[in-house]
């Protein structure tokens, strides 16, 4: 069967990161006296198995996407619909677009299944797999065929991105609720740890949004293959993420994780290669109990903790000051200072890369 073939390797390389650990210290002695900067420096080294890191052209990218699941009334009252937050992020308005600007973070919007059909702009992708995905609770929020085409759409996206940052975010009324379906389903993990109720959220309405999602659960409780649980699940804008994810680690690229909807499309892709999450760094943009709870399957905690209350992507923008930061204490030498070497003397082999391959069309069932 005819494949994308992609090829993601471990970051792991004791010689390198006994190299980077020696650098940081003789730049910032005593250890540690940088705290998280450190470790963080660490990793970028061994992402790009180097001892100088660069970053070039970082980019924002937020996938959009409606979900059918929201019919069922699981969302907040007066929230913005999916078209009207993209309206505003094609402007360029709102906080996250203009911290985007201040730091030179290319923004974009891919357009994964919005509901309406917007019209074409610079800062626009068009990759819109259908209008929306149908209910999850009523049957499969996308068949399988459009869950490869919206990794195979995914997988194109991150072969054209400039640069070697990668910021991803997802967008659209029921995103979040969508993708803690699927991370309940990949981790076993109780969905009422996954959602949570706002300050103006009633009893009644919190109590509404556990019995659909668990009615959902109990429609696909069979489903345990990765994809097909993304599949039954949705939505367009976690499957889109996890093919751009996965050609980004294959590049080995930094990917910047923000929100619930980026951490179930990491969940997916580290299912089909699990060195996808060594190019990894987590952030946040909302306080959120379902957050915590995920990034705690990770092991991972958020690169910056603001208390934020705003669109998923607006914490990795914030957090991107913090990686060049301390990608520096590595590359920026002072004057006279002699920069090193760019790898260790005798580097060991690289490790042996997993392969990826996403079909270009499922199986046949049959």
């Amino acid at each position: 069967m005819p494949a994308r073939r992609s090829l993601i390797a471990p970051s792991t390389n004791p010689l390198l990161e006994h190299a980077l650990r020696e650098k940081l210290l003789r730049r910032c002695p005593p250890a540690g006296s940088l705290g998280e900067l450190e470790p963080l420096a660490l990793r970028l080294g061994l992402m790009q198995n180097t001892l100088r890191p660069r970053f070039s052209q970082p980019q924002l990218v937020v996938f959009a996407a409606d979900h059918g699941l929201a019919v069922d009334g699981i969302t907040a009252a007066g929230q913005p619909t999916t078209q009207e937050e993209v309206l505003q992020l094609r402007l360029g308005r709102g906080p996250m677009a203009v911290f985007a600007r201040t730091q030179g973070v290319e923004l974009s919007v891919v357009d994964c299944g919005i509901a309406a059909n917007l019209p074409a702009h610079d800062r626009m992708l068009m990759r819109k797999i259908a209008h929306g995905t149908r209910n999850t609770r009523v049957g499969p929020a996308m068949s399988l065929e459009q869950a490869h085409a919206a990794m195979r759409a995914g997988m194109e996206i991150g072969e054209s991105l400039r640069g070697n940052v990668l910021m991803c975010a997802g967008l659209g009324v029921g995103a979040h609720e969508s993708a803690a379906l699927v991370v309940s389903r990949l981790t076993d993990t109780p969905i009422r740890e996954l959602v949570t109720a706002g300050p103006m959220t009633s009893e009644e309405t919190l109590a509404h949004l556990l019995i659909t999602l668990q009615g959902a659960q109990g429609r696909h409780r069979q489903v345990t293959d990765p994809i097909e649980v993304l599949a039954a699940f949705g939505g367009f804008e976690v499957a889109v993420m996890v093919g751009v994810m996965l050609v980004a680690a294959s590049k080995r690229h930094l990917i910047m994780v923000d929100g619930m909807a980026a951490c179930a499309a990491l969940m997916v892709a580290a299912r089909i290669a699990t060195p996808v999450t060594d190019y990894c760094i987590f952030c946040r943009s909302r306080s959120h109990r379902g957050l915590d709870r995920t990034l705690g399957l990770f092991r991972a905690s958020a690169l910056l903790e603001l208390g934020l209350e705003s669109a998923d992507g607006t914490g990795a923008v914030l957090a991107w000051p913090l990686v060049r930061n301390a990608a520096a204490l590595l590359t920026e030498v002072g004057e006279g200072e002699d920069p090193g070497p760019s790898q260790p003397a005798a580097m060991s082999p690289a490790p042996e890369s997993v392969p990826v391959e996403l079909p270009t069309q499922p199986a046949d069932p049959s």
